[in-house]
């Protein structure tokens, strides 16, 4: 019997005073509610009675509406949550139990440490079914335990269903954030204000792909914005590089940076003015924040775990798409096409894109197809085992210059940025300078000669 009452006693950890102090809190001084709706979620009263008042609470908060025990009592009659036995009484003494206001935040902080332990203790136990029913492999099983972990440091479910009324609020806090943003895009900038303005910034939990042919500046274009947002986002900027040793991208980051030719950087022909530049443009990339890795035969799952674990993480680049490996390595896919391959990685990638919550910038080779056109710039249709990337990208961008195919071309060092999907808006056309010297591109305004 002894036993059984013990079984019986072992709950998951909360605190039921601190639960109720939160609540009885809001009911006598609404002006400490914005506090509590800031730091808590509904799900994190462990008790039922208490997380229906929240919940009630929380939707009026959204709405607007007044808050006190009068209309919050007749609120949860209106959504069904009233108990005509209990609810008034239990407000009632909600009330009686708080002693003060002015603490609100001390209970709101016990109350989300024992969420947290409870999420902890959730997360544990499915890591521990996974292992004990033996169908997963361990790889699998320590890729799910570290999704599950890093959601409960982001401060977000792995899984389950929210009220649209969270999805809302959410919403009002992303308007919030960009009403006081001096930014006129939503999105980190990519340094390039003509292209901003048409795909409103790189966006969170946006894929992103660049495609274009081979030496039309794919990398060049990913690196400038590797820059931008590494020196001035204020977050971090990852590259992984599958292609180019880190001491090439080195290199052509400060041919960009200190506008020093390129050809001179790789032969080591440099005057002293030039290594005045250099120094001033070293000087400045090791403040940015900036991670390279150019380990070449990563997976999507790899890269993500490597990602959870940046500190304000805010872009992610992938120098390219064709290059990766499936989950399971070159090995994985035997007897199935390339295709598939490449629609599993490229619904990878939007899945990171979205669980880490930034942007994610891909590059990806095209098909020869557009070659046999009279019109060779790129069209969707050329994406090389196309698949499910176009199905999976937010936005798809291609780099057309008339001077690779023309050499006697007019448009000399002239760049089309050509936007051909564009879930934040309008397709179309963005023209930049391309400086072949410095491997970088402009604004065609603000075109920056070498001094």
């Amino acid at each position: 019997m002894a036993m059984d009452e013990a079984l019986l006693s072992r709950t998951m950890p909360h605190s039921t005073e601190a639960e109720q102090a939160t609540l009885g809190a809001m009911l006598i001084d609404a002006r400490c509610i914005p506090q509590v709706i800031e730091a808590l979620k509904p799900d994190d009263f462990y008790l039922k009675q208490n997380q229906d008042i929240y919940s009630t609470i929380y939707a009026m908060f959204s709405l607007s509406q007044s808050i006190d025990p009068v209309t919050v009592l007749e609120q949860m009659r209106q959504n069904g949550t009233y108990d005509e036995n209990n609810s008034r009484g239990y407000i009632m003494q909600l009330m009686e139990v708080t002693p003060t206001s002015a603490n609100v935040m001390e209970y709101v902080e016990i109350v989300r440490d024992k969420a947290l332990l409870r999420r902890i203790a959730e997360t544990a136990g499915d890591i521990t079914a996974a292992v004990n029913e033996g169908s997963s492999t361990g790889q699998a099983v320590l890729e799910l335990a570290e999704q599950r972990i890093y959601a409960i440091r982001q401060g977000r479910a792995s899984q389950g269903l929210i009220h649209i009324s969270q999805a809302v609020l959410d919403v009002f806090d992303r308007l919030s954030e960009l009403a006081r943003s001096e930014s006129d895009i939503p999105g980190l900038s990519t340094g390039l204000h003509d292209l901003d303005r048409v795909i409103s910034g790189l966006n969170r939990s946006d894929l992103i792909l660049l495609a274009a042919r081979p030496g039309m500046g794919k990398t060049s274009l990913a690196l400038n914005i590797l820059l931008e947002a590494g020196k001035k986002s204020g977050k971090t900027a990852v590259f992984f590089s599958l292609e180019m040793s880190r001491e090439q991208l080195a290199m052509r980051l400060l041919s960009s940076e200190s506008y020093v030719d390129n050809k001179k950087l790789v032969m080591g022909n440099l005057t002293e003015d030039d290594w005045v530049k250099i120094a001033d443009a070293s000087a400045a990339l090791n403040v940015s924040n900036i991670l390279l890795d150019d380990n070449p035969s990563l997976t999507v799952a790899d890269m993500n775990a490597k990602c959870r674990r940046v500190e304000n993480l805010g872009l992610v680049i992938i120098d390219y798409l064709q290059l990766m490996q499936s989950a399971g390595g070159k090995n994985n896919y035997a007897g199935e096409s390339r295709q598939q391959v490449v629609s599993d990685i490229s619904r990878s990638l939007k899945i990171m894109a979205k669980e880490l919550n930034v942007p994610v910038l891909c590059m990806s080779q095209l098909s020869r197809a557009n070659e046999a056109r009279q019109d060779k710039r790129p069209m969707l249709s050329d994406l090389r085992e196309s698949g499910a990337i176009e199905q999976d990208a937010d936005i798809v961008m291609f780099i057309y210059r008339e001077d690779y195919y023309k050499e006697t071309t007019e448009n000399h060092n002239l760049a089309e940025i050509i936007v051909a999907k564009n879930r934040h808006g309008e397709t179309g056309t963005v023209n930049l300078q391309w400086l072949p010297e410095f491997t970088t591109f402009s604004d065609l305004d603000r075109y920056h000669a070498a001094p």
